[in-house]
């Protein structure tokens, strides 16, 4: 199954007030040739699929696929059909500046993308038709 969204959004806080600055990923995605596990809940015991990642001018947008070979992709697809649409990027800060309620990221290396039922930024999340209308999801 394929499924697109948006992993992070550039210059808004998430909730612990951390800032992702536009091109933050820029060279983690250079060296990772744009492609990123996905795995559920940032548990590396369960990985579900795999991602392609860019940058644009609103974030870092994925595009998926879920491996239904995997037991944690048939638990994905499960939870999409639920109604979860949550992103989350595990990451590691390489350049961050402090700021008054959280941080000012300014590069990333980006280590995964996982689905959450809780994501850190509000804002990331699956395209809404997918997360909302499972019957027309392919297989």
């Amino acid at each position: 199954m394929r499924i697109t969204g948006y992993a992070s959004v550039f210059g808004v806080p998430d909730q612990i007030g951390d800032v992702v600055r536009a091109g933050a990923f820029r060279a983690s995605l250079a060296r990772l040739a744009h492609t990123a596990p996905m795995l559920l809940e940032h548990d590396l015991r369960r990985p579900c699929g795999s991602w392609r990642a860019r940058e644009d001018s609103r974030g870092l947008f994925v595009d998926g696929v879920i491996d239904r070979a995997l037991p944690a992709g048939r638990a994905a697809l499960r939870l999409i059909e639920d109604g979860l649409d949550g992103l989350s990027i595990g990451f590691r800060a390489r350049i961050a500046d402090p700021s008054d309620f959280g941080r000012t990221l300014v590069e990333i290396d980006l280590l995964e993308v996982s689905l959450v039922a809780l994501p850190m930024q509000p804002l990331a999340r699956l395209t809404p038709a997918q997360a909302t209308r499972p019957a027309v999801l392919t297989f």
